[in-house]
């Protein structure tokens, strides 16, 4: 469906304006559609960014900073999303050999379960991506991209 009706605005002052809404409009749209599909896995979309991320250092630890640093939303509090993975058992948090002040966050058995269940089925959904050729998902990466420099 074409923003015009999905937003109930029929003009738009430029192709820029217009693209800046469609992309703000889609990034909510893309990201209501991650939150339904989390929760029949008890687990938000930072809680998942932050699972995949220590997936990914597996098995090395990961800090907090780190963690920061490769979030894909930079607002979330890192350390609460840590508190609340923790209670449910899917992350440990234990003190830095080598550095007392440090942490080191390591994903658990159940979390990596966790990841493996959920990407047999919530990350094979579609989500719309599904619509375009391979080209068009070079094309859009490329263009995302330039977006941001």
């Amino acid at each position: 469906m074409k923003i015009e009706d999905e937003i109930k605005q029929p003009v738009f002052q430029s192709d820029y304006q217009k693209g800046y809404i469609n992309l703000v409009y889609t990034a909510g749209w893309l990201q209501q559609q991650q939150q339904a599909a989390f929760r029949e896995f008890d687990i938000t979309l930072p809680q998942f960014n932050i699972l995949r991320i220590l997936r990914g250092q597996h098995p090395k630890p990961a800090t907090v900073n780190l963690l920061i640093e490769r979030m894909l939303d930079k607002t979330s509090n890192a350390s609460r999303i840590v508190d609340k993975l923790e209670a449910k058992s899917l992350v440990t948090r234990t003190v830095c050999p080598s550095n007392r002040r440090a942490v080191d966050i390591r994903i658990t058995d159940a979390g990596l379960d966790l990841l493996q269940r959920m990407d047999e089925g919530v990350m094979k959904r579609e989500n719309g991506l599904q619509n375009l050729t391979a080209e068009e998902a070079v094309q859009l990466n490329t263009l995302l991209d330039k977006i941001r420099d």
